[in-house]
């Protein structure tokens, strides 16, 4: 008679399911929707908590919106929490009419029941702009979205906090005034 416990599935347990020890276990580097706090496999470093620090402020007066957003992207991704205020005040550059008709054309896509969703309210249209500069299908994305929020005009909570500019994302003169993210929302239909 063969010994059972080094005997396959002639054995006498032949009705009972077999667990797979592999499956049961817990992986450390297995996929989870909560990320550990240790860093990144990419060198970044883990993302804050919301109560950790206080959150940087940035005045989107008189900046691009392309360009302020990626900056803005790449330091959420970095862990940062950024507040943008004065989003009505970024500028979007280009020809009028071009600006005009593509803020009208995403409007116009989609159905109202499925989208896509486009928004017309200026902070908003600046923090989806924000948006399409994160990896937002993956969890490290949506972790980063998740930090930043954009106000028209300056709240209370954060009219004392200090304010910092981006440097490089400033709109350079030019014989045409820029088009304001306000402007924009007007046109859309934003009283």
């Amino acid at each position: 008679m063969a010994d059972p416990k080094t005997s396959g599935p002639e054995s006498s347990d032949e009705g009972k399911p077999e667990v797979d020890t592999l499956r049961t276990q817990t992986r450390p580097n297995a996929r989870s929707p909560r990320r550990s706090a240790a860093p990144t496999e990419e060198g970044n470093p883990p993302p804050a908590s919301p109560g950790e620090s206080s959150p940087r402020v940035v005045d989107a007066t008189g900046l691009v919106l392309g360009r302020a957003s990626s900056l803005i992207a790449k330091r959420l991704l970095n862990g940062e929490r950024i507040v943008v205020v004065n989003a009505e005040k970024a500028v979007v550059v280009g020809r009028r009419e071009d600006i005009l008709r593509h803020f009208q054309e995403r409007r116009a896509r989609g159905s109202v029941r499925k989208g896509p969703f486009y928004p017309r309210q200026p902070d908003r249209i600046f923090r989806r702009s924000v948006r399409g500069m994160l990896p937002f299908h993956k969890s490290r994305g949506r972790d980063a979205f998740g930090r930043v929020m954009a106000y028209i005009g300056v709240p209370e909570e954060f009219a004392k906090a200090p304010r910092e500019t981006l440097e490089d994302a400033k709109v350079r003169p030019s014989l045409r005034p820029p088009l304001t993210l306000a402007d924009i929302s007007k046109l859309l239909g934003v009283p």
